[in-house]
């Protein structure tokens, strides 16, 4: 069985650990999914996975013929061929199997018969006939025209040149050519980034007919959850596995990680008290052993770190304008590019508060409709009418484009945020991916993805009441989705949207608008509902599902399995569920007993923190009795009676003792209690 085995594998950056003892198997059957927040290095791991990168220490094996292909997330440009010819490199690594084939029948031609070099030709001849058969590479043209059709090219794409296409068609091009390649283990990061729903669901569809094994990044919740039965999660640098799909692995992350938060939040607190410790007696000298005590601890401890996406960041939008019932009113819309009709008798009403959904094949004319919706394309054919006080903002990746300037991204929104958004801002850069250094930078030199989530971010401070987002979830990563998707389903106004994250599509739509060459159909439901619609429809049934809103189990199984099930796809439905939540059970157990044991230590601490408080409140008040006999001492009218003096030396030995006593007691207390917070 083909395999890639990482041991113990690390790698730096400078004073930054990437991967710090990584351990990772995959081999021929591998459904994995590779989690974790945005820059915590998932690139580059899948880098080292494909040899790319060299790692600093550890062992990487790869068994022998095992043929490995990588996708990175962007970057790939094709030139100088067709879309055809340049498909065809996929089967070059085949072609030089088959010159190898070539060469070894030549020698055995001329070899002895009965000899061991002969059964050694004779059996590398037999193994590359048989890699050679199950490529597929004496169907290629057939296969070609299949995975290029699926990703969304059309037939006359073929002889088109590839330097034709865009950069978004650029990189499906790159994917079509390593699903071509049928390697044994796949590297796919972010391949649906692209890919509209059409070639989203297609891509599902193969990945689960696929024979080998393949490890996905992906920020799309649905297509992990039908592509996945693993995930690993890599962690500041660590990287850990669960079992199950996408959604099972953050439900027990969800446990694990309110541990997590519960640790950072009592360590900061620590934190914050010691700092304080060490700023009230920074310059008291009898102090001083205290005070180093604590800095010291300070610099030894080991920083909890939480992710991205447990520092919960919530904005809302500024409170729209009022506007009528009837925000918008089409009739008889229509659009045409010379002689092609883009849109056809469009007939619309859209009310106040709605989340109308766009959805349609590639080239189906949702853009289109979304331009003309916001006023960006004036010339259609029929009526648009925008109700009483309605006003539009717009989304899209060609209006991101059009920013530039020396202006930095904060200093872009503070010039147009609301004063009551200001404070906000820091955060909610952070939501949409402009971290640390990031909010300086100029838009000048902001890449097509940074000015996709600025710009979209710019429009959300804005009080409009008709949102028009054509790909709004575009360049997000799952974080900043959940964070976007919140503020969206809390907004009051109207949005009309299009989007191919299907969980994203599924959670905000309560309408959805089908074009299907330009030709509209309205669904009075989310997109759930739309597709427990379409799939009866291809049953062959009549009847509309009882409910207006679909739920996401019951659209998945319609569209994975069609209506009559099969009893081996019910059991093995049933079977996956079953230790879904027999997994979760175990976490909440687990997470039972951790909260309990949490629970007792937090007791346990602030016992310990009081005891010490006691302390260092009695230290103070012996250090201030220690310094007033030492200036009675000093007096004249002391130390000139030799009575007087016995007397408060007396005092002032008993007070010493009693400092130190003190002190002893303190240090047991501060070890006692380091010992704890550690545990």
């Amino acid at each position: 069985m083909a395999f890639v085995q990482f041991t113990r594998v690390s790698l730096a950056f400078g004073d930054r650990d990437i991967l710090k003892d990584v351990s990772l198997n995959l081999a021929a059957g591998s459904r994995a999914a590779l989690a974790g927040a945005n820059g915590s290095g998932k690139s580059t791991l899948m880098k080292v996975i494909a040899g790319q990168i060299h790692p600093d220490s550890g062992d990487r094996a790869v068994q022998r013929g095992c043929r490995l292909s990588y996708l990175p997330q962007s970057g790939i440009v094709h030139s100088g061929k067709t879309l055809r010819e340049e498909a065809e490199t996929a089967f070059i690594g085949i072609q030089k199997l088959i010159a190898r084939m070539d060469e070894l029948g030549a020698q055995l031609e001329q070899s002895k018969s009965d000899t061991k070099q002969t059964a050694q030709l004779l059996e590398e001849h037999h193994r590359l006939h048989e890699t050679i058969e199950n490529s597929g590479y004496y169907q290629r043209s057939q296969r070609i025209a299949m995975v290029l059709t699926g990703l969304g090219f059309s037939e006359t794409d073929l002889d088109r040149p590839v330097d034709e296409f865009s950069g978004g068609w650029q990189m499906r091009i790159a994917l079509a050519k390593v699903l071509l390649e049928a390697p044994d283990i796949l590297l796919l990061d972010e391949p649906t980034n692209y890919l509209d729903i059409e070639a989203r669901s297609w891509l599902e569809s193969w990945l689960q007919d696929f024979k080998g094994g393949y490890l996905l990044v992906s920020h799309d919740r649905y297509f992990l959850d039908v592509t996945v039965n693993e995930v690993y999660e890599l962690f500041q640098g660590s990287l850990k596995r669960y079992a199950g799909n996408f959604s099972n692995y953050e439900r027990i992350r969800k446990v694990e990680l309110e541990g997590l938060l519960a640790r950072y939040e009592a360590q900061q607190e620590e934190i914050a008290k010691t700092e304080d410790f060490i700023r009230r007696f920074r310059y008291n000298a009898s102090k001083a052993a205290m005070v180093q005590d604590r800095v010291k601890r300070l610099e030894k401890m080991e920083r909890i770190e939480i992710p991205e996406s447990l520092k919960k960041i919530h904005f809302s939008f500024p409170p729209p304008p009022h506007s009528g019932r009837l925000v918008l009113t089409l009739q008889g819309l229509g659009k045409k590019y010379g002689s092609r009709q883009a849109l056809y008798g469009v007939d619309l009403v859209v009310e106040a508060g709605e989340k109308l959904l766009v959805v349609g094949r590639n080239g189906a004319g949702k853009s289109t409709l979304l331009r003309i919706l916001a006023g960006i394309d004036p010339e259609y054919e029929g009526q648009l009418s925008l109700g009483s006080g309605v006003s539009v903002g717009y989304f899209s990746q060609d209006v991101a484009e059009t920013m530039t300037g020396s202006q930095s991204v904060l200093e872009t929104l503070e010039a147009e945020a609301p004063l009551e958004l200001i404070p906000k801002l820091r955060d909610m850069l952070g939501a949409f991916l402009f971290r640390g250094d990031d909010v300086y930078k100029a838009l000048s030199v902001l890449s097509g993805g940074e000015k996709s989530r600025l710009a979209l971010l710019r429009l959300l401070l804005h009080p409009v009441n008709l949102l028009v987002l054509d790909e709004p979830t575009n360049h997000l990563d799952l974080h900043s989705k959940d964070v976007l998707l919140d503020a969206l389903k809390a907004y009051p106004g109207t949005v009309v949207f299009v989007s191919h994250d299907r969980a994203f599509m599924e959670a905000l739509s309560t309408k959805t608008l089908e074009l299907n060459q330009g030709r509209p159909r309205l669904f009075y439901g989310n997109y759930a509902y739309y597709l427990e619609r379409l799939a009866v429809e291809a049953d062959g049934k009549t009847e509309a599902p009882a409910s207006g809103q679909g739920s996401r189990s019951t659209s998945r199984t319609l569209e994975g399995f069609g209506v009559s099930q099969s009893a081996q796809a019910v059991q093995s439905a049933q079977a996956a569920r079953s230790a879904q939540a027999t997994q979760s059970a175990q976490a909440a157990r687990s997470a039972a007993v951790y909260r309990e044991l949490e629970k007792q230590r937090q007791a346990q601490i602030r016992r310990l923190e009081r005891q010490e408080a006691e302390l260092l409140a009695s230290l103070e008040e012996a250090e201030t009795e220690k310094a007033r006999l030492e200036a009675d001492l000093a007096r004249p009218e002391v130390y000139s009676d030799g009575t007087k003096v016995r007397d408060v030396q007396s005092q002032l030995n008993g007070i010493l003792q009693k400092i130190d006593e003190l002190t002893n007691q303190w240090e047991q207390i501060a070890q006692e209690l380091e010992t704890v917070r550690q545990a």
